[in-house]
């Protein structure tokens, strides 16, 4: 990780009320994938992790019985929380939690396990690690979209910022899945540098 915990934090504190303007087409198009992809079930409870503001999160409470959002921004959770009271929507919420550490109750389930442009923040072992949480949760799918790369970035022009973000190749995030126990069903390319991968526990594909 290329700042700590903290400075991430503070850093989206700061711009969490333009958060949602200030994204790119490929942000937006990625967002859309996500929530396509995790269709959850009506019974089914989604731990929506680097939640920010509520893009996905709000967006899978009105098919999902519940929607956790973890973020480690209480400026951007704030906002989360204060759309989701605007539309009235009363089975999100907004907490603390890191990829690694989701703050979940210890008998908490988890049906399906969502995140978008968060994860890349991580060095790669810790990707890695986040991904062994995300599948300690027995979640039977598991949908990331994120800043990844397909190939070699230009670099005089990199689709990310190099002071802040770490993104793995696509590769190395399905191999992740792969340890874990779950099928990469789904490779979604969004941009050379963006993808969303959608991952099912093997042994609900076989059930």
């Amino acid at each position: 990780m290329k700042k700590t915990v903290e400075e991430h934090a503070e850093r989206f504190s700061e711009k969490a009320g333009e958060y949602d303007e200030s994204k790119s087409d490929e942000y937006h198009a990625c967002a859309g994938l996500v929530i396509d992809h995790a269709a959850p079930e009506p019974d089914d409870v989604v731990l929506d992790l680097g939640a920010g503001t509520g893009a996905i999160a709000l967006a899978l409470a009105e098919d999902a019985e519940r929607v956790l959002a973890r973020d480690i921004s209480e400026g951007m959770m704030e906002e989360g929380r204060r759309k989701a009271e605007a539309r009235g929507l009363d089975n999100v919420e907004f907490a603390y939690g890191e990829f690694r550490e989701p703050n979940l109750d210890p008998d908490q389930r988890v049906d399906v396990v969502t995140s978008n442009f968060a994860l890349h923040h991580l060095a790669d072992d810790e990707k890695r690690e986040a991904i062994g949480v995300m599948a300690e949760t027995g979640a039977r799918r598991i949908v990331l979209g994120d800043v990844a790369l397909f190939e070699e970035p230009d670099p005089d022009a990199p689709f990310y910022s190099p002071e802040v973000d770490d993104p793995a190749t696509v590769g190395t995030l399905v191999e992740a899945f792969t340890d874990e126990g779950y099928a990469v069903t789904t490779v979604e390319r969004v941009h050379d540098q963006v993808a969303v991968i959608v991952a099912d526990r093997l042994r609900d594909l076989s059930a």
